[in-house]
């Protein structure tokens, strides 16, 4: 009997423009492991304000970044990282962290420290018995997994983005997320090439994950 083939999607984008939901859906549908890396960013942006390391002090943001400990603790179909054995709190999501993440994730220390932990998220798919791991994040079809059997970009109008994520009671400022993710040297937000460009700005979120789910089921059956 064959063994069915192990994927890897990689799901880009910005605030706010549906990478969120879709991969999590996708993850159901298809039994996959759900990996959203901008967590693993706010939980290092909070465990590092908490220490008062700020952004702008490299020295001691380096000797704070070797002591963080990883690990990984499945909650449903996602996977979620723990620091020091610690799962992160509801603080990640909140204004002070929003108004911070930017900042650290632009250091390229601090994506370094995440890049084989985010890597490794395979290893522990497997193990678990997915069929397959699902990333979300900035740079995972560019960066983290360029290789990956199906890459998406989504993006949509920063207007319709800001309504969104008003709707969700989020707090983040879109464009000034944007310029900072885009701009930044390390990794920066970008439509990689060859990854499928989906504009989610006029379509519903299910037109959207259908689109994706398309491509996707042939290459599980």
């Amino acid at each position: 009997m064959a063994i069915p083939p192990f994927i890897i999607i990689a799901i880009d984008g910005g605030a706010a423009s549906g990478k969120s939901s879709s991969s999590k859906i996708l993850a159901d549908r298809f039994n996959l492991l759900h990996v959203d890396t901008g967590s693993f960013y706010r939980h290092i942006t909070y465990e590092l304000l908490r220490r008062g390391v700020s952004h702008t002090d490299l020295p001691n943001l380096k000797a704070a970044l070797a002591d963080l400990k990883f690990t990984t603790r499945l909650n449903g179909r996602s996977a979620q990282m723990l620091i020091g054995g610690e799962p992160a709190s509801s603080e990640i999501r909140g204004q002070n962290v929003n108004d911070h993440v930017s900042h650290y994730a632009a250091i390229p220390e601090v994506r370094h420290t995440l890049l084989g932990y985010q890597r490794g998220q395979v290893d522990v798919a497997k193990q678990h018995g997915f069929r397959g791991l699902v990333m979300e994040g900035r740079d995972i079809g560019s960066v983290i997994f360029p290789a990956a059997d199906f890459r998406f970009f989504l993006h949509a109008d920063p207007a319709e983005r800001a309504k969104r994520r008003a709707k969700e009671g989020g707090q983040d400022s879109i464009a000034e997320r944007d310029r900072l993710d885009s701009s930044r040297k390390a990794s920066p937000l970008t439509c990689p090439a060859g990854a499928i460009d989906i504009d989610s700005t006029f379509i519903s979120l299910d037109q959207v994950v259908e689109k994706m789910a398309a491509l996707i089921a042939p290459k599980l059956k």
